[in-house]
């Protein structure tokens, strides 16, 4: 089994509330959700409405698979042009990496 996951740290655009920051992530996540069909959360920087930090998490038994559906959701956020992606990390790991 291969795990694999991302975490995006995201300036947003003209947004001057939390009330405002809801309703750019939201469409996002569940955008996300669809075009991956993996798991997605607002895991990070939930106080400031200027940034926020979301993960996106694979499991799969191929690891190519999973490398791929991190690259497309990368791919997603950039298409944003009212995102700037600050920074992207990632990690895969095999369920034999002990």
């Amino acid at each position: 089994m291969w795990v694999g996951w991302i975490e995006f740290d995201i300036l947003l655009g003209d947004v001057h509330s939390l009330k405002e920051k809801r309703s750019v992530i939201r469409p996002l996540i569940a955008e996300l959700r669809r075009r991956t069909e993996a798991s997605v959360a607002e895991v990070g920087l939930q106080d400031l409405h200027r940034r926020t930090g979301i993960g996106v998490a694979v499991v799969s038994g191929d690891p190519a698979h999973v490398r791929h559906l991190l690259d497309h959701a990368e791919a997603v956020v950039l298409e944003h042009p009212e995102l700037t992606l600050l920074a992207a990390h990632r990690k895969l790991q095999s369920s034999g990496d002990d």
